[in-house]
């Protein structure tokens, strides 16, 4: 396989660093790595076009359960009565003072698990010829927010926009809203069907619309960009 080929660095590199190269697969493309330059570079030009998507992903704060845990690997054996009313005043508070430290690095090493972003790489459809680019959609782990930015900006009539759709397993598409031809769009969980992470999206796609978006609820203009949601 000619790893120098462009299309095809770049497509392995995009799924590499969206997380969708899985398993042996992504074993064998790290292998690869270190004798492909071509390889290495299309990685770093993916990584850098995705890493703007990951300021949308909100800071989750660790729940209680998280600090139990710390205390249950801390002092497995204790005993029913807390352990700082069987030391001395002193003892008491040193201990304490260490636990908590202990405990502040035993968080930074093992953090709460947070839901990961799902990339979407929306991919060309062919339409409209000159929509040779793709589109890059970050939704959020905790399906909060979906942020989007094109790889390359996107050549627009002045009279044309792009509209983001939801498309379900069945049925007709959804909305999701307007998006920028060029650069990043947030949008939120108000804008965001309540099932985007739960089965309800199989897809999403770009479509070209008049000002303002679709005047019928569906696209109709061409659907330009694609990408299949992948939970």
């Amino acid at each position: 396989m000619d790893y120098s080929r462009k299309a095809l660095a770049d497509a392995l590199a995009a799924d590499y660093a969206a997380g969708t190269l899985r398993g042996g697969a992504r074993r064998r493309f790290e292998k690869l790595l270190g004798a492909h330059p071509a390889l290495q570079g299309a990685v770093s030009e993916w990584q850098a076009r995705l890493m703007p998507l990951t300021g949308a992903v909100v800071p989750e704060p660790p729940p209680a359960r998280v600090w139990q845990a710390v205390e249950r690997r801390l002092w497995p054996a204790a005993a029913a009565q807390p352990w700082w009313r069987r030391l001395g005043p002193w003892r008491a508070a040193s201990g304490f003072a260490t636990a908590a430290a202990l405990a502040f690095a035993l968080l930074l090493s093992n953090p709460a698990p947070v839901p990961a972003p799902i990339v979407v790489v929306l991919q060309s459809t062919g339409a409209e010829g000159q929509m040779v680019s793709s589109f890059v959609a970050s939704v959020g782990g905790d399906g909060r927010s979906l942020v989007t930015q094109p790889v390359q900006p996107v050549a627009l009539a002045a009279d044309r926009v792009l509209e983001l759709w939801s498309v379900p397993p069945q049925g007709a598409p959804r909305s999701l809203g307007l998006i920028k031809a060029n650069g990043t769009t947030v949008l939120v969980r108000e804008k965001l069907p309540a099932t985007l992470l739960s089965g309800g999206t199989a897809a999403l796609a770009v479509s070209i619309e008049p000002p303002g978006g679709s005047p019928t609820g569906v696209p109709t203009g061409p659907v330009v960009y694609a990408g299949k949601l992948t939970l």
